[in-house]
């Protein structure tokens, strides 16, 4: 058997002494002051609320701000978008009916000319019988004269020739109603 060491109330008032001196020996072997440990606990506290009021409080309400200018910059660049997209949209509608007017204007503009070429025609047509019609008259009338007065000469030529066959001249009044004799016959052989 083994012999158990004998306690003594000396030792264990030694023991307890020493396990509360033992506390104070760790935080000291550590290294710790235990008063400059709670100084420095509230330095620390009072720098951290020191930053968190001056520097962070601040930054957040900062970050804050430009979260909130970014979202108004993306809901602007949205509306920016949306308003693009309309106005595509107005733009090419525009462009279409632009065209229809224009396509409407040129079919227009090519009946027009068609009904002018047209009417052009019709009075070219007209001024060049008008003119062939004023040919024919003329040609009629100078035809006409030529032919009065071919009368005229055949009917001198015919007196003269019958004044050299004769020898006698007749006198002025026989002369004509001689010339006018003639003139009536040769107007009804012609």
């Amino acid at each position: 058997m083994v012999k158990q060491p004998e306690h003594n109330s000396k030792d264990i008032h030694a023991v307890t002494e020493s396990a509360g001196h033992g506390e104070e020996s760790v935080a000291a072997s550590l290294g710790l002051n235990t008063q400059l440990f709670v100084f420095q606990l509230i330095n620390f506290v009072i720098v951290g609320i020191i930053v968190w009021f001056m520097i962070l409080k601040p930054l957040v309400a900062r970050m804050e701000e430009r979260k909130k200018l970014v979202d108004e910059s993306i809901d602007k660049a949205k509306e920016i978008e949306t308003n693009l997209t309309m106005s595509e949209q107005k733009y090419q509608e525009k462009l279409d009916e632009a065209k229809a007017e224009a396509n409407t204007v040129i079919e227009k503009a090519h009946t027009d000319a068609t009904d002018l070429a047209t009417q052009l025609k019709e009075k070219a047509q007209k001024d060049i019988e008008s003119l062939v019609s004023q040919a024919k008259k003329n040609i009629a009338i100078e035809k006409k004269e030529a032919i009065d007065e071919a009368k005229k000469e055949i009917g001198t030529l015919v007196v003269a020739a019958v004044e050299k066959i004769i020898a006698d001249k007749l006198d002025k009044k026989s002369d004509a109603v001689l010339v006018e004799r003639v003139i009536t016959e040769v107007s009804k052989k012609a």
